[in-house]
């Protein structure tokens, strides 16, 4: 994984519009990303919070082929806490690149950004997602009750965190 840089916006526009249907299920942005010159300015985005330390959006590959993407959304260095998002490519569920990923951004955060809390929300519906953090020992502290409208209803979450302490046990 790595952050995009402009000219890979066509090609993460390929795939966001390859799998749009399947996308738009459980992420609530599809509408807005229409073309590629969307997904320029969210690279472009993305390239600014990072320099800005506001938040580390990246690409996750699979033999040098971007697939989706992964990242801390935010990043609250007063409370040292971050939340990571993540989608992928349909055809590359299943091979552990997100879980991989992750395990990748929880170590980066922990022990390079000297955090101490990562949280994972996710769709209580969305099962697939939702193995991700119980896979990597977090813990799911709640449901977040209607917390994201997903184009013509609320969606609940389930709040899963990982604190710094927890960690290496969780390997």
């Amino acid at each position: 994984m790595r952050i995009l840089d402009a000219h890979e916006a066509t090609a993460l526009f390929a795939i966001t519009d390859k799998n749009r249907t399947y996308l738009k299920r459980w992420l609530p942005w599809l509408d807005r990303t229409t073309a590629p010159e969307d997904s320029l300015g969210f690279v472009e985005g993305c390239r600014d919070r990072y320099t800005n330390r506001e938040a580390l959006e990246a690409g996750l590959f699979a033999a040098n082929r971007l697939v989706g993407m992964i990242g801390f959304n935010t990043i609250d260095w007063t409370a040292r806490r971050s939340e990571i998002g993540y989608w992928i490519d349909s055809e590359y569920q299943g091979q552990g690149l997100v879980t991989q990923g992750c395990r990748s951004l929880i170590a980066h955060g922990f022990n390079e950004l000297d955090l101490n809390r990562i949280e994972i929300r996710c769709a209580t519906g969305n099962d697939r997602s939702r193995a991700i953090p119980e896979r990597l020992g977090f813990t799911q502290e709640g449901t977040i009750r209607q917390t994201e409208w997903l184009y013509d209803h609320f969606e609940d979450h389930a709040l899963y965190a990982l604190l710094r302490s927890e960690w290496n046990r969780a390997l």
